[in-house]
């Protein structure tokens, strides 16, 4: 196998009689393998991460991955196996060969660069689209990795994926829902409680499944019944004084019934606390008894305390 030095890459004109034995593997078996491969020598790149000198695992790569796209990725076979339970997708021999292998992987090297990081709980190099990152999710169990082992909170994959929440909520929680990933979809949740679950396609239902979409429905259904019932507390009267009897607090009782139906019948998950007050401080105007108007202003920042307290999440 001779190797040369190309950019930021190596490149390695790669023989057939540089190994004993080429495994091709693709997703329609009746797919031959490509003719780069059976009838000449071919000439790849290599990974600048994955390469045969790269001094960040404690043992020599055993195993060459090519992508279509004629990457090479110098890998550990033992590490594939512990992270796989199918042989990683069948390609990797059993017994393992002291001999080095080359197999041909039916991915382009974007994506199986992003799969070996994984596997290897290596720090990503840059920032991924969504698409990008959702695909080698749902990549991995093909490959016999469980997304949940390997996209935890402490993992770059995570991170990248956690980023997405705040513009990209329901697609996140789909491939969070559809994977198991419950520290995943916990946070995210928080970013979906202005979608109007009746908007919720039968496909995109399908998808989340019916724990996780059960989940996000009681959660909505939750805080529209949290927020009535802390509606429902007026404020506090103050004793009978000679400008303001209790008949005369009965105003302000009036006014905070009124502005709660206001809010109650439109009450929404996502309402903010910054509504809320908004709704309720103009009521000052209403109210001409000092007492009244500073029970009121209490009521009010209690009922912002409160409704922050609310859980916002599955």
């Amino acid at each position: 196998m001779d190797t040369k030095r190309f950019g930021f890459h190596s490149i390695i004109r790669l023989s057939t009689d540089d190994c004993d034995s080429l495994t091709y593997c693709a997703q329609d078996p009746l797919t031959p393998p490509p003719s780069d491969y059976s009838n000449h020598d071919s000439e790849v790149s290599v990974s600048p991460t994955f390469r045969l000198e790269a001094d960040w695992h404690d043992h020599i790569p055993n195993i060459t991955l090519i992508s279509t796209d004629s990457v090479a990725f110098y890998v550990h076979s033992q590490t594939l196996l512990d992270a796989s339970d199918n042989g990683f997708r069948s390609l990797i021999p059993t017994p393992i060969s002291d001999t080095p292998q080359v197999l041909y992987v039916p991915e382009f090297s974007e994506t199986l660069n992003l799969i070996l990081h994984v596997v290897y709980r290596m720090p990503f190099s840059r920032r991924y689209t969504f698409e990008d990152l959702s695909t080698v999710v749902h990549l991995l169990p093909v490959y016999g990795v469980h997304p949940k082992s390997y996209i935890l909170p402490d993992t770059h994959m995570y991170m990248s994926l956690l980023s997405y929440s705040p513009i990209l909520p329901l697609q996140v929680y789909t491939l969070a829902a559809k994977h198991g990933l419950e520290e995943l979809a916990v946070p995210t949740s928080s970013h979906l409680l202005a979608l109007d679950l009746s908007t919720l396609s039968d496909e995109t239902a399908e998808a989340i499944g019916s724990e996780y979409l059960r989940r996000l429905f009681f959660l909505h259904i939750g805080r529209v019944d949290a927020l009535k019932r802390l509606l429902l507390q007026p404020p506090n009267l103050h004793p009978p004084t000679d400008d303001c009897d209790a008949i005369g607090q009965s105003a302000m009782t009036r006014v905070w019934a009124l502005a709660s139906a206001y809010l109650a019948w439109d009450s929404r998950p996502d309402l903010s606390a910054n509504l809320l007050e908004s709704t309720f401080t103009p009521l000052k105007k209403e109210i001409t008894c000092d007492l009244c108007k500073k029970n009121l202003e209490t009521r009010i920042e209690h009922l912002s305390s409160q409704w922050s307290q609310v859980k916002c999440t599955i």
